[in-house]
């Protein structure tokens, strides 16, 4: 029923969208406008809608930062896909400026967009989330809907900072509020901090007592309004969050992981945070309650990526019943409605580092390269390249694929770290290490409805069990494995883990002498819009606005 909701939700928010568009022109007359549409005027849960579904990547309509951030550059940073496409700049570490700040662009909105007019302004998830907090703090008939809000401002806020670094965070959002169009950069320490607190006291304010009018009810996309599972939901990224200080700042780390194992965190699938999406028209390309990356893989760049060969033969060398679900096969290229050839013996992972010129990085130059004996009279060697492993079509490759946004699998494994850093106590990391495994095997059956059997996920844990002295690298491994096609998250979790270990690319003209990128560098529109605070922001990088520099949770 949630999923039959999206689209009219979403035609509900734009409605109300759409009165306010006129006043959002002008920020000095917003609150003197008749025709605004302020306080009672407006149902905030719509916006707690809105944000959700783009938040999840696709706020345009057309894949806009979910293509560039999350798969042309992360998803080739960390060697999940490999791209010989001249524009996938991440699979060589290029520096295109447009495609890095894609989704700040995106989730801040029009304030801070640069010179770059984008489509559907009024869907910037971070404006929205804000002002539901922002409207609601003080109203305790929707207490939930309030404590709600704060739960997905702290998961929005924390991917764009480990995104970028230092950003605008408490004055984000308030410039059709207050009047903020140039609002400082935070620095990410701050943040962090307020992070955690933010969720610890959005946790504790949750009450599942209080009316159903309290809360958001079907407006929000991923539980609808169900305060035990947001709270859940609020422990399992404070794991999230406190992890992510473990090189940087340790104690408080083990402190908050602590916390959050005690205040309770997802205990199964049944609790994973969840975005769906639709196909049908008119919800496939160019809506925005299609799955972005599944649009990219459908519609718009459906011959672009491969599955990286790093990617697979990692989870061949482990026998993994997953890459039947992860990777596709197509004789001669992906065509919309081909689902390919799934076996698991059968699936190549392309190198990263390679393109189609005439050059010695051509891709026919792989050691790997399928030539293969033709398989028809129309086959040649312009399609070799297409009998590297695809995206699966079943799974993931799909407008209606459901967004994971944080998982029980993901949260288990985060836990089976700290156990192993001796933080939280209960579990062993054992334990922990099989039930996140396990978790995440499972969960590929909520992406189409078919996963790995029981048996074959049992066969699995038993012949690849956590050894000693090993325990943080196989753990992150399984990090990596688990966080696919949520890029960004499993390049955050590289950059403060180190696992796995890759070999980085060296492309002639890349931008970081070889090194895999470590930030997102920020709009160059920001020097001309934000002069001060963006030149704030620059000076406290060690190395300036660069993909080298390093956000200062990723300490060397």
């Amino acid at each position: 029923m949630m999923k039959k909701n999206i689209f009219l939700l979403l035609t509900l928010v734009t409605a109300l969208l759409l009165l306010c568009t006129g006043c959002k022109k002008d920020f000095e007359s917003i609150n003197t406008d008749p025709n605004a549409v302020i306080g009672t005027n407006e149902d905030y849960a719509y916006l707690l809608t809105n944000a959700e579904i783009t938040m999840s990547g696709n706020t345009d309509g057309n894949d806009y930062e979910d293509w560039r951030g999350n798969l042309i550059y992360a998803s080739c940073m960390i060697q999940h896909l490999s791209s010989t496409t001249g524009y996938w700049d991440g699979d060589k570490y290029f520096n295109n400026p447009g495609y890095l700040s894609a989704y700040w662009d995106m989730d801040f909105g029009p304030q801070q967009n640069g010179s770059n007019p984008l489509q559907n302004t009024n869907s910037a998830p971070i404006q929205n989330i804000v002002e539901v907090v922002y409207h609601t703090k003080t109203d305790t008939a929707r207490k939930n809907l309030y404590n709600i809000a704060r739960i997905f401002k702290a998961f929005s806020f924390q991917r764009l900072t480990d995104m970028y670094g230092d950003i605008p965070y408490s004055q984000a959002g308030l410039g059709y509020i207050s009047g903020i169009t140039k609002p400082v950069y935070d620095k990410q320490q701050d943040i962090y901090t307020d992070l955690l607190n933010e969720l610890d006291q959005a946790a504790s304010g949750l009450d599942a007592s209080a009316p159903a009018s309290s809360g958001p009810g079907a407006a929000d996309l991923i539980y609808g309004g169900d305060v035990t599972k947001w709270k859940k939901f609020a422990y399992s990224e404070m794991v999230r969050v406190a992890m992510r200080l473990s090189k940087v700042d340790p104690n408080t780390a083990a402190t908050w992981v602590a916390k959050a194992a005690a205040g309770g965190t997802f205990a199964g699938n049944a609790d994973n945070a969840i975005v769906a999406h639709q196909a049908a028209v008119p919800n496939g390309s160019s809506s925005q309650v299609g799955n972005g990356s599944g649009g990219v893989f459908v519609y718009n760049d459906a011959s672009a990526a491969h599955l990286s060969e790093t990617f697979v033969d990692y989870l061949k060398s482990t026998s993994d019943p997953r890459l039947s679900y992860l990777g596709t096969l197509f004789t001669g290229g992906p065509a919309v409605g081909a689902f390919g050839d799934t076996s698991w013996n059968k699936q190549l992972g392309q190198p990263n580092g390679y393109d189609t010129y005439d050059d010695a990085t051509n891709i026919s130059y792989a050691p790997n390269y399928p030539r293969i004996p033709a398989v028809s009279t129309a086959d040649s060697a312009t399609v070799y390249q297409n009998r590297y492993s695809y995206v699966n079509r079943y799974t993931f490759a799909r407008t209606d694929a459901p967004t994971f946004f944080l998982t029980y699998g993901e949260t288990q494994l985060l836990l089976a770290e700290a156990a192993q850093r001796g933080w939280v106590t209960g579990s062993s990391a054992a334990s922990y290490f099989n039930s996140g495994v396990q978790g995440a095997m499972q969960q590929l059956g909520l992406q189409a409805g078919a996963g790995p059997s029981d048996a074959a996920i049992n066969t699995y844990l038993t012949t690849n069990p956590l050894v000693a002295g090993s325990e943080l690298e196989q753990i992150n491994d399984q990090y990596w494995v688990a966080s696919f096609m949520d890029e960004t998250e499993s390049w955050a979790n590289w950059r403060r883990s180190g696992y796995p270990v890759l070999t980085p690319i060296n492309y002639v003209g890349n931008a970081t002498g070889g090194t895999i990128p470590r930030r997102y560098t920020y709009p160059t529109g920001e020097a001309g819009t934000n002069p001060v605070n963006y030149a704030a922001a620059v000076g406290r990088l060690s190395n300036g606005d660069k993909m080298t520099s390093r956000v200062w949770w990723d300490a060397q």
